[in-house]
C-alpha cells in the first residue's frame, strides 16, 4: 500500500508541474527580420535556396515592419512570375535570369536600407 501511495504522490508531482510548466509558458513567435530576408536573397541568388524555404520566409505575413512586408510581398510577385520550383527541385535556380536580376535589385535595396537605418540609430 505505502508503494502505491509513493508511486500515486510522484506521478501526481510529474503531472502537475508539466501542466503548471504548460499553462506558464508563453506561445512562441516568429519575427522575421530583415537579415532572414538578405540571407534567404544570398541563397536564391548562389542557388542554394529550395522552395520550402522561400515558402517559410515569403509565405508568411511580416506585421511588425511595414518595409520588410512591402518587400515580402514584391518577392511573392516575383516568384509568381518569375519563378521556376521545378528546377530548383532538380538542381537547378529557383528564378529565371531576369528574376534573380530582381532579386539582386530588392537585396541591394534592403541592405541599402539596413545601412542607412544603422547610421541613423548611431548619430
Amino acid at each position: 500500500m505505502s508503494l502505491f501511495l509513493l508511486v500515486f504522490a510522484v506521478c501526481l508531482l510529474v503531472s502537475l508541474a508539466t501542466v503548471a510548466a504548460l499553462m506558464l509558458s508563453r506561445t512562441p513567435r516568429y519575427r522575421t527580420q530583415a537579415q532572414d530576408l538578405l540571407d534567404l536573397f544570398d541563397a536564391v541568388l548562389d542557388n542554394r535556396a529550395s522552395e520550402a524555404r522561400w515558402n517559410t520566409l515569403i509565405g508568411y505575413p511580416i506585421r511588425h515592419d511595414a518595409f520588410l512586408e512591402n518587400l515580402r510581398r514584391r518577392s511573392q510577385h516575383l516568384m509568381e512570375t518569375h519563378g521556376r520550383p521545378w528546377q530548383a527541385a532538380q538542381g537547378g535556380s529557383l528564378f529565371s535570369r531576369s528574376g534573380r536580376e530582381e532579386i539582386a535589385a530588392l537585396r541591394d535595396h534592403l541592405a541599402t536600407h539596413q545601412a542607412l537605418e544603422g547610421r541613423e540609430y548611431r548619430a
